[in-house]
């Protein structure tokens, strides 16, 4: 199996491990700047031993360019979650993962402007398959509360954000390893949401032991099992390849939620879940002819 074929694979596996952070988060009672400082607090922490044993003299020599890319794509992962976790507060899970699942459309804007990447006709028709499937989903939800719009807001800001993370993640991980990278990365965005909670004097303790649990899961299984999978695979594949992918996520958090939380899908969640893979699929089997 070639180098492109696994990560596609490992693409695969990182977005059903993402797909339980909005169940994690419904389930805390902890508010959402504090689950997104623990869950970023502790993915750094697990990664420091196995940096200061293999990636020390890389992380010294890093250029300063590279450095402030770095710190810069954290920030831009920190408002991801602030954002994005917010947003479950006010809108389902569904219409929240839907809509911050709307990088794709960043994603290739950026790749266009700044990237000078040529993204195909084919694919572009394929993202836009998949977007009108999470349209669908986030228009058949059936539980959505008076600050809807504020919650749907909220999402697509941290799709936006996310997309931002995603672009920068791709040049700087051409000169830097993934561990380097991701350490430096997740560094960044936990400063960055400690101090977003200080500004907004958001309690860092005390919380009940479930809501630690949660925040401990959510570092292994949403963070380093998650989105340091896209941190590595950024080396081999697209941008674009791996926000499409990722649109996969509230399919995932969608029947997650219908098993936990009794939210039962409608018909139009389904017929959006079904066009949204379609769309992925579609994407996946032209990504590699570009023109």
């Amino acid at each position: 199996m070639d180098k492109k074929t696994k990560s596609k694979s490992m693409v695969l596996i990182g977005v059903i491990f993402v797909s339980f952070a909005s169940i994690f988060t419904k389930i805390s009672s902890a508010p959402s700047l504090v689950i997104a400082t623990y869950r970023l607090g502790f993915s750094s922490l697990m990664l420091l031993p196995y940096v200061l044993e293999n990636n020390i003299k890389e992380i010294k020599g890093i250029s300063k360019k590279d450095l402030f890319m770095c710190l810069i794509s954290g920030v831009f992962l920190a408002f991801h979650f602030a954002t994005w976790l917010e947003s479950i507060k006010y809108t389902s899970i569904t219409s929240s993962t839907v809509l911050v699942n709307t990088h794709p459309i960043f994603i290739v804007i950026g790749s266009f402007l700044i990237l000078k990447e040529k993204v195909s006709k084919k694919a572009i028709m394929s993202i836009i398959i998949a977007l009108i499937g999470s349209t669908i989903i986030s228009l058949g939800d059936s539980s959505l509360g008076s600050n809807i719009f504020y919650g749907d807001l909220l999402a697509i800001l941290g799709g936006f954000c996310v997309a931002g993370y995603m672009m920068i993640g791709r040049i700087a991980r051409q000169r830097l390893s993934v561990n380097s990278y991701t350490f430096i990365v997740y560094s960044s965005c936990t400063l960055t949401l400690l101090l977003l909670s200080l500004i907004t004097s958001t309690p860092l303790y005390p919380y009940p032991k479930t809501d630690w649990l949660i925040f401990l899961c959510l570092a292994v299984f949403c963070t380093i099992l998650g989105h340091s999978i896209f941190n590595w695979s950024l080396e081999y594949l697209s941008p674009t390849f791996i926000s499409t992918s990722i649109l996969g996520e509230p399919v995932f958090a969608t029947i997650w939620a219908m098993l936990i939380f009794k939210e039962i899908p409608t018909l139009w969640q389904i017929l959006g879940g079904i066009i949204i893979l379609l769309g992925i699929y579609r994407f996946i089997q032209v990504s590699e002819n570009p023109v």
